[in-house]
């Protein structure tokens, strides 16, 4: 099933001479990655995601973590994550395939009432999770891709197997997170709360003896649980959310480097300078420039 699954997804994304940049399809919230080479580990901003591996493998990081994902094996990313990732195993002749599904947290809330098996506890959860997909789900998403090609199918079947993949990974063993997130009480719920304010105003200082009051918990606690589950602080899972969007306005919006610094709220372009740098591996001046092509951004795989 899942070689099949790859040779289509193949197929699909020669006939539309795609490149090596994960691609959106025309099945809602369905995305395909095709990668002909290794790349180097890169900064990254994974949404709330659920990605299959058909072929090759790639790694993800989880604060000093490294998430493995080869062939078979699936990641679910339950909350909005700056990270890096890389592609380990690629080549020409085996490219790196993936099928990558955005999450619909309304419709894991919705199913978390449902009675289910298996899966692990919902202690210890992390915000990227992997193991080896079940046949179910690999047999799901296999559905899903088949929409691509059936347009007037999709408004009855994308609903109902959507519906399934949800479930699936609810009862998966790396699901924990999504199960958490689906109690209102629960830290992680409460955590990706904070994430939630922070991305939609990572412009302006964080004050994280705020962020933890409107979410409930003591400064202590909300530094722990935000750590266990991101990998990272408050400040710097910030500053990583600054320095990818600043790329994002410099490259897409063509805005130079002072401009870009002051729109993700620096006050210093020269301190802007020294930490992107230190991110990306080049200066700034080099992505506004356009003078180096890079696929870090968010990612879809």
């Amino acid at each position: 099933m899942l070689d099949d699954l790859a040779r289509k997804v193949l197929a699909y994304a020669d006939a539309r001479g795609l490149g090596d940049e994960p691609s959106k399809t025309n099945v809602p919230g369905l995305n395909v990655s095709r990668q002909r080479s290794a790349t180097e580990l890169a900064p990254v901003l994974y949404e709330p995601i659920f990605c299959l591996v058909l072929q090759g493998a790639k790694q993800a990081l989880q604060g000093q973590r490294v998430v493995d994902f080869p062939k078979g094996h699936s990641i679910i990313v339950g909350i909005d994550l700056p990270t890096g990732a890389r592609v380990v195993e690629a080549s020409p002749t085996q490219p790196y395939v993936a099928l990558a599904l955005k999450l619909d947290m309304a419709l894991i809330r919705e199913l978390s009432g449902e009675p289910r098996s298996g899966g692990a506890g919902d202690s210890d959860v992390v915000a990227i999770m992997a193991a080896e997909a079940d046949e179910a789900i690999v047999e799901a998403m296999g559905r899903l891709f088949a929409l691509v090609d059936k347009p007037a199918a999709l408004p009855v079947l994308h609903p109902l197997v959507m519906r399934e993949i949800h479930y699936w990974l609810l009862c998966a063993s790396h699901g924990a997170l999504l199960r958490a997130l689906a109690q209102a009480d629960s830290h992680a719920s409460r955590i990706a709360q904070a994430v939630g304010a922070i991305r939609e105003g990572f412009e302006q200082p964080i004050v994280v003896a705020n962020l933890a009051s409107a979410v409930g918990m003591s400064v202590s606690a909300f530094h722990l649980h935000f750590k266990a589950i991101t990998g990272t602080t408050p400040l710097q899972y910030q500053k990583r959310l600054r320095l990818i969007e600043a790329r994002r306005l410099m490259q897409a919006e063509r805005q130079s480097v002072s401009t870009a610094a002051f729109s993700v709220g620096y006050e210093s372009p020269t301190q802007f300078s020294r930490e992107y740098t230190r991110m990306f591996g080049i200066p700034p001046v080099r992505h506004a420039r356009g003078t180096w092509h890079s696929s870090m951004g968010i990612s879809g795989t």
